[in-house]
């Protein structure tokens, strides 16, 4: 007989495929006495250069499936293999222990892990907490002599079943075989729900137990839409999926074919879609999916894929092949946005109790401006190849942005003097995600060119809740009236001023929260590329002026996020 079991809709979509389930093998360490420390530190040494190898492929294989972006995680897992202070703390720990080489790694890695996970008020930390964990496994692995999982290997149509998948798990996903995966935790915003969206296969999170409930080669139904499995399905369940499966099909081919197609509402209104890059070679991805613009380039990749500062030739050349490659339409680039969970090992920055609260961002740029100004020539330099608008990044007062652009504006000139021909067209505006400019915003509009509501930030800062941490991710409410009347304000303040108002964080191509930002005037709505296309669908259904009632009674009305997709749901049903 069928069971159900759900969870959270983390990537749509239907897969019907036997279960493999993803296990990892027993990797328990007995500590050994040693005679010989020196040969176990060479044991240790080789295991560290195994996993550092198997790293670099895993990165290879992420950037090919997933995007620069997505395999930036490995950088992490690089650096602490490479770290120097863990390696001489297991050293020590051999030669004065006389223990063997996993006992001692074992060891000294509990301690940071212990170290980084006590510490509550950092969440940056406690990811860091995951990543040791995630390269332990791969180094203890080696040394013990037992193999990993490898799904890299799958041959054959298959549903993953796992308690949890790292980023080295999913990045070896092929989705020619995995089907679809299912984990006992995690959320919509966590790395492996990011990723399946990135691989377009379906996807539900944080079902509890499902690893339990299931058997290596049994059938499943995965329902990403709705966030179900059922296992051991009948033939009328397997009927029922078969119907909603093939719907789905034909409706993404619906989307397939407004791929060269106007973003407009039911009513004629005219919007724009963009997509999200984080190098040059992911703004194919934005036009294969019918993007009109992007919305969002991270130049932070720059930064971390290089072993020093990036010179300003070489990011003249990144930023030339985007606006070439985007032949005219808009291009906004967002200055360096390194700090908080993004480190550079060759910027010695402090360490800080709250980093996401620190020396981030803007706050860098101002500081060490010689960075700042190389970046900001660089795309002075590239901006006679197309259009583009440059963004700064965490700006809390006017004061930062005045200063941001009285730097910008002398490179301008410096440039214009030495006979460097600069776009006179460039727009100069500001990454609205601290709540602060949110409410500050009609005083910005009178001075910037545009705004872009960063919301995976704006919410967990004005909801002083941490999106990656289980314990609160419930308020990670993108629908609550608060959030929601904050990004009214910043639209509201833009047009007030006759500037434009974009949204690149996540909820720009969230489906319940497009219909809200439509009725809220929103003007550009960017996303990963492969969200533009339902987007797209979704917005040719709607009436702008219904929206806007629906968009008033959600912030003067409803008092909770629940309210909010209640109402939703009632003004968009067909």
């Amino acid at each position: 007989m069928s069971k159900k079991i759900t969870g959270i809709a983390a990537s749509d979509g239907y897969a019907h495929a036997k279960v493999y389930r993803l296990i990892e093998p027993d990797l328990t360490v007995e500590k050994i006495k040693v005679e010989d420390p020196k040969a176990e530190i060479e044991r240790l040494n080789r295991a560290i250069a195994e996993s550092q190898t198997e790293i670099e492929r895993i990165r290879e294989i992420a950037v090919e499936s997933l995007g620069e972006e997505e395999a930036q995680v490995f950088d992490a897992h690089a650096m602490i293999l490479a770290d120097p202070e863990m390696a001489e703390q297991v050293e020590e720990a051999i030669n004065n222990e006389g223990i063997n080489a996993e006992a001692a790694y074992e060891e000294v890695t509990n301690n940071f892990v212990t170290l980084f996970e006590a510490m509550e008020d950092n969440p940056y930390m406690q990811e860091r907490a995951a990543d040791i964990l995630d390269v332990r496994k791969r180094v203890l692995a080696s040394l013990l002599g037992v193999d990993l999982p490898n799904p890299s290997t799958i041959n054959e149509e298959v549903v993953i079943v796992a308690h949890d998948l790292t980023p080295s798990d999913t990045a070896q996903l092929n989705k020619d075989f995995v089907k679809a995966f299912v984990t006992n935790i995690g959320g919509r915003t966590s790395h492996s729900a990011i990723m399946a969206r990135s691989l377009e296969i379906p996807a539900i999170v944080g079902t509890g137990n499902i690893s339990k409930e299931v058997s290596n080669g049994e059938m499943v139904i995965v329902d990403g839409i709705e966030g179900e499995v059922v296992i051991d399905p009948s033939e009328e369940d397997v009927t029922t999926y078969n119907k909603k499966a093939d719907e789905f099909a034909e409706l993404k081919a619906e989307w397939e074919k407004l791929k060269d197609e106007p973003t407009v509402t039911a009513d004629g209104k005219q919007l724009e879609l963009a997509g999200n890059i984080g190098t040059p070679r992911d703004l194919e991805a934005v036009l294969d999916h019918g993007g009109e613009a992007v919305g969002l380039y991270r130049t932070e990749f720059l930064y971390m894929d290089s072993q020093e500062l990036p010179t300003e030739d070489e990011q003249y050349e990144a930023y030339k092949e985007v606006l070439e490659g985007m032949n005219g339409q808009s291009v906004v680039v967002r200055t360096m946005d390194i700090g908080g969970d993004k480190e550079l090992p060759y910027l010695d920055l402090p360490d800080e109790m709250n980093p996401f609260l620190g020396y981030r961002a803007i706050r860098i740029s101002l500081d060490q401006d010689e960075i700042f100004r190389t970046q900001l020539r660089a795309l002075l330099r590239a901006s006679v190849h197309g259009n583009l608008r440059i963004m700064f990044p965490m700006i809390a007062t006017l004061q930062e942005f005045r200063d941001a652009k009285a730097i910008y504006e002398e490179e301008k000139e410096k440039l214009q003097n030495e006979g460097v021909e600069v776009s006179e067209s460039i727009q100069v505006g500001i990454m609205v995600e601290i709540p602060a400019a949110a409410v500050l915003a009609d005083q910005f509009a009178k001075e910037v060119d545009f705004f872009s509501l960063g919301t995976n930030d704006l919410i967990q800062y004005s909801m002083a809740a941490d999106r990656m941490n289980e314990q609160v991710s419930y308020l990670y409410q993108p629908y609550n009236p608060s959030i929601l009347r904050l990004i009214k304000n910043v639209i509201d303040a833009a047009h007030a001023e006759g500037k434009w108002a974009g949204m690149c964080g996540e909820v720009a191509g969230d489906q319940t929260a497009v219909p809200l930002l439509v009725g809220m005037g929103l003007d550009e709505f960017s996303m990963s590329a492969t969200s533009i296309l339902k987007t797209r669908s979704l917005m040719k259904r709607l009436d702008s002026s219904k929206m806007e009632e629906l968009a008033d009674k959600a912030l003067n009305e409803a008092t909770s996020n629940e309210e909010v997709m209640a109402l939703v749901e009632e003004y968009t049903k067909e």
